[in-house]
C-alpha cells in the first residue's frame, strides 16, 4: 500500500494581550479563533477557502470542536499552530490541531474539528459530499 498524502499547514502566531486573563493565561475561548485562523490558512494554501465553498453552493458549519489542554498559553509567547486534513468518506470536512511552542517545540494544546455541508439555499445538511469537493479531494489525492 502506498504513503497517504498529508495535507497540512503550519502557521505561527502572538499571543495578544487581549487575549489573556489577568494571570497572563489565554482565555479558554480564544482557542477556537486560533483553529479558525488555522482553517483559514489551510483553504488558502490548498484552495479550500470559505468563499470557493459559498460561491459552489455551500456552507459548512462546526459540528464538533474540541481542545485538550496540556499547559497554558502564556502573554509574550510565539506558538505555532499545524492543522491536518483527515481524509474520510463521509460529507465531512476532518481536521486535527496542535500548537507547540516555537522555542521549545512543546505540545501545548491538541485539537479535532468536524465541519458538514449545508445547501445555502435552502439551509439543509447534505448526506453526500459536493462534486467539487470530490473533483478537491482527487486533485489532492487524498481519497479514502
Amino acid at each position: 500500500m502506498g504513503k497517504e498524502k498529508v495535507l497540512s499547514v503550519t502557521k505561527p502566531f502572538d499571543i495578544r494581550f487581549s487575549e489573556v486573563d489577568s494571570m497572563g493565561v489565554v482565555w479558554h475561548g480564544h482557542y477556537a479563533m486560533y483553529f479558525e485562523d488555522a482553517r483559514e490558512e489551510f483553504g488558502k494554501k490548498y484552495h479550500l477557502e470559505y468563499l470557493f465553498m459559498y460561491d459552489q453552493g455551500f456552507f459548512e458549519p462546526l459540528v464538533e470542536l474540541t481542545f485538550k489542554y496540556k499547559k497554558p498559553l502564556i502573554y509574550g509567547m510565539k506558538p505555532e499552530i499545524t492543522i491536518t486534513y483527515l481524509p474520510t468518506e463521509a460529507a465531512k470536512i476532518v481536521f486535527d490541531y496542535e500548537i507547540r511552542d516555537t522555542a521549545t517545540g512543546e505540545v501545548y494544546v491538541t485539537g479535532h474539528s468536524v465541519q458538514v455541508f449545508m445547501d445555502k439555499t435552502n439551509y439543509q445538511m447534505v448526506l453526500y459530499s459536493p462534486d467539487f469537493y470530490e473533483e478537491w479531494k482527487k486533485k489532492w489525492e487524498v481519497n479514502v
